[in-house]
């Protein structure tokens, strides 16, 4: 079908909804249920209204836009939040992407056989109570406890920051009440890493997506004076951390490359410039493409911790915070996006996401695929993420393309 999006269009979008959530030292903070967050659902809501879409929002705060009348839909969206100092494409492409879709299928006239409905979800970020918040209540996979009594990232309990919104632990929790009836999911994303940069292939066909396990993790020694206790008699928690972190690292890099290990956020106690660390608590985040792998890395990373505590005189604690498990993406789907690419003339390549979307999520309830292009130099969560436009038009129309196919 000879149709286009509208770039110029796509781009002004994408630079407003950018304005939301400036953070001071470069990027963008847009957690969801913050004010930037709330501010950016409203201009979103415009937008869909303006489009001719009908908007709603269910009871975890994810946003939809629906062309089209009953009968099972062709999802398509991703995530406006952000990470705190994050940039402007992470998710915000996907969403705003598939708004410009839906509307210049609408402007043509163009009636699908089946119903296209734009969806934006809620704390894809994982900014509140673990990861994918709004796909994982769109379907019904929410922890009850964690919701009604968990905290979150910010150190409040996730009620209050629902406090005075039209949401609450309930809502969420009833969210996937509200879901419609769909038969495939498409999302659009940059692809966060650097290998379609590296190949000079401007899309990526996402087959597989990888799983994580997140932990919260603690060593803990003894605070001693740091000018009078002999090196050899400290119980250091800090140094059993650095250990475990190197050695962990080697351990992946060794036995399992590929897979991935991450420290990324460490807090000593009691903090002071001249006491021996007594407790340090840190996150680990391991991820894999293969799930059997991901459980071998878990008890070998625990044993790990466990041998460093011995040997250190400091003990080990950790519990599992999130944990998703590879997914693979659909075979049709993938192949009609090949097909379009071929048929467009796009070079592109299978790739695997290290990283976690929704479409991971979605997937356990119908056909999902996942187009990827490219960032420079591979940067994303920071505020030097950056794409070009022509790969972007490439993208959001190839985005089009399997829309129609997929719709009729």
């Amino acid at each position: 079908m000879d149709i286009r999006i509208d770039l110029k269009r796509l781009q002004a979008d994408i630079e407003a909804l950018a304005k939301f959530g400036r953070d001071p030292r470069g990027g963008i903070s847009r957690p969801s249920f913050s004010q930037a967050d709330f501010e950016a659902q409203a201009w979103l809501k415009e937008r869909i209204c303006e489009a001719g879409l009908c908007y709603r929002r269910d009871g975890a705060g994810n946003t939809f836009g629906r062309l089209g009348g009953d009968g099972r839909a062709v999802l398509v969206g991703s995530h406006i939040d952000t990470v705190i100092n994050g940039g402007a494409f992470d998710g915000a492409l996907g969403v705003l992407a598939g708004l410009e879709c839906l509307r210049r299928i609408k402007e043509i006239g163009r009636s699908p056989a089946k119903p296209l409905e734009l969806v934006s979800f809620t704390d894809e970020e994982g900014n509140l109570v673990g990861d994918f918040l709004g796909s994982r209540a769109f379907a019904g996979l929410l922890n009850k406890e964690e919701i009604e009594k968990g905290g979150t990232s910010f150190g409040r309990p996730l009620k209050d920051i629902l406090a005075g919104t039209e949401f609450s632990p309930e809502t969420i929790l009833a969210a996937h009440k509200e879901r419609p009836e769909f038969e495939a999911y498409l999302e659009l994303h940059i692809e966060q890493g650097a290998t379609l940069e590296t190949e000079d292939v401007p899309i990526g066909v996402v087959e597989r997506i990888a799983g994580k396990t997140d932990r919260q993790c603690s060593f803990v020694g003894k605070a001693d004076h740091g000018g009078t206790t002999p090196l050899e008699l400290r119980q250091d928690a800090f140094l059993a951390t650095a250990d475990f972190a190197l050695k962990g690292t080697q351990l992946v890099a060794t036995k399992h490359y590929g897979s991935m290990i991450t420290v990324g956020k460490v807090t000593v106690q009691p903090g002071s410039f001249s006491v021996v660390p007594g407790k340090v608590d840190f996150t680990l985040d391991v991820r894999s493409a293969s799930g059997e792998t991901l459980e071998t890395l878990d008890r070998e990373l625990q044993a790990l911790a466990e041998d460093i505590a011995s040997t250190r005189g400091v003990s080990f604690h950790s519990r599992i915070i999130d944990r998703t498990v590879p997914v693979s993406l659909s075979g049709r789907i993938i192949g009609v996006i090949e097909e379009e690419c071929r048929r467009i003339g796009y070079p592109s390549m299978r790739i695997t996401s290290g990283a976690g979307h929704d479409a991971q999520i979605i997937s356990g309830l119908a056909e999902a695929g996942m187009i990827f292009i490219p960032c420079r130099d591979g940067i994303s969560h920071a505020p030097d993420e950056m794409i070009s436009w022509e790969d972007l038009d490439k993208g959001a129309n190839l985005l089009l393309q399997t829309l129609v196919r997929l719709a009729g």
